[in-house]
């Protein structure tokens, strides 16, 4: 009776049974046992091999949304430049403009000595350090044969890879010693110019609790100003008294805002730098960890050298004075390394004896 059924019903009966057998009347025609190898084969597709994960099945399906934020971003690298350079402008012209001749007029000469020094001190280290983030190339995986250790093989750019690099989808390169991609700079914090970043994150955090810590009386009375001017009929001032309470609410709200925010930013890295590590290798690590604690190992990073020497390496200070020279003053001294081939140490040996 097997004889008069059509091939369809045929295929799903031997689906469901099992009982295909490759001789006698019952074998499926040639072009339906092709057919069927070949859904098979798109099936098994969907789970190549045995390191698919819960990981994988995400960035699948959130490849769009991550192919729309890498296209936005790209595009509007510049836009987030200017207004970071915007906002920073607008801070130091209402300290030189509004809050200058308050402090020549009001305060003492020590006092007035001190926020003129710390001042321009922190503008000078602002300004360095974020040009220099912003033009300092992060590194990159040279595109000629490269003949030094790799880990990997990149599977965007088909390239190797040395340890420590990874791939950025924004900038379309494999970055040496990648952190992450930061808008602000339009650019890659990697291994040439992630000192940079860091210290425009700290200089900028102490900049904004100067001004938030120096100008919290100046914001109370111009606050104050303010509501009362609304509540009762204000006398004619000039254009620069009107203005003058505005700057400094608007100075204060946005420095301390920025102080909050960039703070947490820069404790993070921090901790991260404590313990040799990049944003990247942070989630990296902590999973290698899990994978070894479950086999009742422990996970070392190959690349803490401890937590003075870390900071040691990643300022490149080298002796005594460059923690003055190197670190509380500009300099445009480049990594100990090329990025390309890193040096595992004792965790315990002092790298850099100062």
């Amino acid at each position: 009776m097997l004889r008069h059924l059509n091939p369809l019903l045929q295929l799903l009966r031997c689906v469901r049974l099992g009982t295909c057998s490759r001789r006698g009347r019952s074998r499926l025609p040639r072009w339906m046992a092709e057919l069927w190898a070949y859904m098979r084969l798109l099936v098994q597709s969907l789970y190549f091999n045995s390191l698919t994960d819960s990981d994988v099945i995400f960035d699948s399906i959130f490849e769009p949304v991550l192919f729309t934020v890498e296209h936005v971003t790209r595009s509007f690298g510049r836009v987030f430049v200017c207004v970071c350079v915007a906002l920073t402008g607008s801070i130091t012209v209402i300290a030189y403009v509004v809050l200058l001749p308050i402090v020549l007029t009001t305060y003492t000469p020590i006092w007035i000595a001190w926020h003129v020094t710390f001042g321009h001190w922190i503008i000078v280290m602002i300004t360095f350090h974020y040009y220099k983030a912003t033009k300092t190339s992060p590194g990159f995986v040279p595109f000629e044969k490269y003949e030094g250790p790799v880990v990997a093989v990149c599977k965007k750019c088909v390239m190797p890879k040395p340890a420590r690099t990874h791939h950025c989808g924004i900038c379309n390169r494999c970055v040496l010693k990648m952190d992450h991609h930061c808008p602000w700079m339009n650019g890659c914090v990697g291994h040439y110019n992630h000192r940079y970043f860091f210290s425009f994150c700290l200089f900028m955090t102490l900049g904004c609790v100067y001004c938030m810590i120096s100008g919290r009386n100046l914001f109370l009375d111009s606050y104050k100003a303010l509501e009362t001017s609304d509540e009762t009929p204000t006398p004619t001032y000039s254009f620069k008294d009107k203005f003058r309470p505005r700057c400094i609410v608007y100075m204060w709200v946005l420095t301390s805002t920025i102080a909050f925010v960039l703070g947490a930013l820069t404790c993070w890295h921090a901790v991260l730098i404590s313990k040799g590590e990049t944003s990247i290798e942070r989630h990296i690590n902590s999973k290698e960890a899990e994978r070894m604690a479950k086999k009742g190992k422990v996970y070392k990073n190959p690349h803490n050298y401890g937590r003075l020497n870390n900071w040691k390496v990643f300022l490149g200070v080298e002796k005594r004075s460059h923690w003055v020279t190197r670190v509380l003053l500009p300099s445009g001294h480049t990594p100990h390394n090329d990025g390309l081939t890193w040096n595992i140490f004792p965790l315990k040996k002092d790298l850099i004896p100062v």
